[in-house]
């Protein structure tokens, strides 16, 4: 997080903090779709903040599920617990690979549209109502509020992941397009293949990688990934959630363009 981001986190924190889920929920429009996410222990204690977040949009989600590990059910903090109820529902699952906010509820919720995102961020207020409204133009796409461009060289040889340029470019292969889940990501019904809920094969070939996974399954489903044509304001990190990150794990050992390869490898994607 920069310096000068700092200020403006806290105060968001502070702000969702201390407003009651009553108020928060009450007089909103619900949407049909179902917002998702995962965490992990050392998020435990500020990703009810997350939370906080999506029930402050201008627009209510059908339901916002967290997925934690199993070891997890008699750890959840009293903020995180008291948010639950007919909105807002913890399940558990057996494994903690961040595959599960995807994975999981597209067996519960099938015919659903479903919204991922990530758990250190907050959620700028027309995040959610943007994104369906991108979806009711697009409704066979998968949308990303942040994308990048997977990039070939002259040689077809797989840029390292710094040099995929981000959505604010055109993508010259419009199957290149990624989209990033930490921005949001909109998955609308039947548009992934269905090895998605393969764990051994995800596991194996990108371990620390969900996005590319939804990637290759999006393609080999034929589905299109866009970027969201109402663009908004970046979510707000929150503050001290960056002890543990995927995100310097993928982009400083550049292990985004090794799986990336190895998911390309095994089910012969070609560029």
């Amino acid at each position: 997080m920069k310096v000068k981001e700092i200020p403006v986190s806290l105060f968001n924190q502070a702000r969702l903090t201390w407003q009651s889920r009553k108020k928060l929920e009450a007089g909103k429009e619900i949407i049909p779709v179902v917002v998702s996410l995962a965490s992990i222990p050392s998020r435990l204690g500020i990703v009810h903040i997350t939370v906080r977040s999506i029930l402050d949009q201008i627009v209510l989600p059908e339901k916002i599920v967290l997925w934690l590990h199993q070891d997890l059910k008699s750890s959840i903090p009293k903020k995180l617990s008291e948010l639950t109820g007919e909105r807002f529902s913890i399940q558990f699952t057996s494994y903690s690979s961040s595959h599960r906010k995807l994975v999981e509820p597209l067996q519960i919720y099938p015919n659903k549209v479903i919204i991922t995102c990530d758990d250190d961020m907050m959620y700028r207020k027309n995040w959610l109502s943007n994104l369906y409204k991108a979806h009711l133009e697009n409704p066979d796409c998968v949308i990303g509020n942040q994308t990048r461009c997977i990039t070939y060289d002259g040689k077809n040889e797989l840029l390292p992941y710094k040099n995929w340029s981000s959505g604010t470019v055109t993508c010259p292969n419009p199957k290149a397009i990624l989209p990033i889940g930490a921005g949001g990501t909109l998955y609308p019904p039947n548009s992934l293949d269905g090895q998605v809920f393969d764990q051994e094969l995800f596991l194996k070939l990108t371990p620390k990688a969900d996005d590319l996974w939804f990637k290759a399954m999006s393609l080999l489903k034929e589905t299109r990934s866009i970027k969201s044509t109402y663009p908004i304001e970046e979510p707000i990190p929150i503050w001290g959630s960056q002890k543990v990150s995927l995100k310097k794990t993928n982009i400083e050992g550049d292990k985004n363009r090794t799986q990336w390869l190895a998911l390309t490898h095994y089910f012969k994607l070609k560029f």
